[in-house]
């Protein structure tokens, strides 16, 4: 297949809006490919190259080549110059990879340059979400959508499954089991206002601490024992207390879905940060684990001794985690339908330190990778996870550091510019210490994206932060019509990536009063 059908099709996904033309679009291109290109043109579908880490930057995107007028580049061949590409190194690299970059832009019509610019910057904005390219591949397969969506939640990526399914048919989907060791991308929450809303989408549910700590998957098979953190990072050696845990378990096999943090010896939290370096360090860790000892709050049980209870509701999986995990080592939960029950629980967790609750539906099965309707996270004040856009340079105490940061929320749909692009919601340096200001400014300079015009310094959206606000008011001045109503920052988040920065979609939702 040429790469000038990917490039066409995708062009052609980002012109239309409609999910069903997006489909037929994506679909139709699927089953164009051949079994051994059906992965590569899933992934560049999918707005991503198959090799992780290139070495390419945007700096290799400047000053492209003329474009093709024909096309003549095979999606093999262009799999097989990235790989080449990733695998150069040492002296004289850098130059080299980009020169063996120029080369295939060269022979790459304009859309071709279009898309290959997008898949080495990471920012191929077509509006196909893996939601629709989901469900694109169930069709091009003619196998039903809910199947291709399992394998999906078991694989921990969506481009695999395209390619055995594409393949194989029905067959190529019997190979995607949870298989333990292997971690799957983590089940996440949306934000829900407060505890009554919360209980009024779910109806009775378990209602759980929210603890402030670091997201860890546990697998035990045996005597083996791995930790995964929600970047599916192995920190194995990082945390030899949370693998004594498991290993102290009366079982043979089991997955384990759970949050550690440090703690004081009174019980409460101490600074996230502290919890971040610990679980982060690799030098002398048995010092650091007498230094930071820390404690294991599990919360979901995805395999227990040969039974995979992904699919499971929640009532079941936490039926099988209460049988073999201690009380000692498991989240604090109330089962309820009682707002008034819930909100003491809540007020609890906010007493001991914690961040506030999570409210489960006690039906939903583990969702990998999703943020659904099925947990509800509540904490005392409103908080999102954003991108910032831009920063300005500060003046007075703060000059010399980049400061009034620029927020913006992911547009997944499309809604308000580009589908897959960013709605800003308003500015704000409050919060800021003098220490979090040095940090950020060496890291937006690091990500600084175009030109500036002296005092704006435009980046790159890949870092988050997390952001308290009392409310959502009127604002002509954004996109979406709204702002954030006396923003601050509470912390820097580099352990969360770009693509879990709350929605647009999630902003509206967080109903309040609306400022005017």
């Amino acid at each position: 297949m040429l790469l000038k059908d990917v490039a066409d099709t995708s062009a052609a996904v980002a012109g239309v809006s409609g999910r069903l033309a997006k489909i037929d679009l994506l679909a139709g291109c699927l089953r164009r490919a051949a079994p051994d290109e059906a992965p590569v043109v899933a992934s560049y579908l999918a707005g991503e190259l198959r090799q992780r880490r290139t070495g390419l930057g945007y700096a290799s995107l400047r000053d492209l080549p003329p474009p093709a007028e024909s096309a003549s580049l095979d999606v093999l061949e262009v799999d097989a110059a990235f790989g080449t590409i990733a695998e150069l190194s040492g002296k004289g690299s850098t130059a080299a990879r980009r020169e063996r970059f120029r080369e295939i832009l060269a022979r790459a019509t304009p859309s071709e340059q279009r898309l290959l610019a997008g898949l080495v910057s990471g920012e191929l904005r077509q509006g196909a979400l893996d939601g629709v390219l989901t469900e694109a591949v169930a069709r091009a397969a003619e196998v039903p959508a809910a199947d291709v969506r399992r394998a999906v939640t078991v694989a921990g990526a969506l481009v695999p499954v395209a390619a055995a399914v594409l393949a194989a048919g029905p067959e190529g989907l019997a190979r995607f089991r949870l298989t333990v060791g292997s971690p799957l991308r983590p089940m996440l929450a949306s934000p829900a206002p407060d505890i009554a809303e919360a209980l009024q989408r779910t109806g009775e549910a378990a209602v759980e601490w929210k603890v402030d700590g670091v997201r860890v998957q546990i697998h035990r098979d045996g005597n083996d024992v791995a930790v995964f953190t929600r970047t599916l990072d192995d920190i194995t050696g990082n945390v030899p207390e949370l693998a004594e845990a498991a290993l102290a378990l009366p079982v043979r096999s089991v997955v384990l879905d759970g949050e550690t943090i440090a703690l004081d010896p009174s019980g409460r939290p101490l600074p996230f940060q502290r919890t971040g370096s610990r679980v982060s360090s690799r030098v002398d860790v048995a010092t650091a684990r007498a230094k930071v000892p820390l404690s294991l709050f599990v919360f979901d049980a995805l395999h227990v001794d040969g039974a995979d209870l992904i699919g499971s509701p929640g009532t079941d999986r936490w039926a099988a985690l209460s049988a073999v995990v201690p009380e000692s080592a498991r989240v604090p939960r109330l089962v309820t339908a009682s707002a008034d029950e819930a909100q003491a629980f809540f007020d609890d967790a906010i007493a001991h330190g914690h961040e506030g609750v999570i409210v489960k539906d006690l039906d939903v099965p583990y969702e990998a990778g999703r943020r659904g309707a099925g947990w509800l996270k509540v904490k005392p004040r409103h908080t999102l996870d954003l991108a910032i856009l831009a920063a300005e340079w500060g003046h007075g105490r703060r000059q010399g550091w980049l400061s009034n940061l620029h927020l913006g929320a992911r547009d997944p749909s499309g809604a308000y510019g580009p589908a897959g692009g960013w709605v800003m919601l308003g500015k704000t340096f409050k919060g800021l210490t003098d220490q979090m200001l040095t940090w950020q400014t060496a890291e937006l300079l690091s990500l600084a994206d175009g030109p500036t015009d002296g005092w704006v310094v435009r980046v790159r959206p890949e870092l988050l932060v997390e952001i308290a606000f009392d409310g959502v008011q009127t604002s002509p001045r954004y996109p979406a019509g709204v702002a954030l109503r006396f923003a601050r920052v509470l912390r820097h988040r580099p352990d969360k990536p770009a693509a879990e920065a709350d929605t647009i979609e999630s902003v509206l939702a967080i109903r309040g009063p609306v400022h005017a």
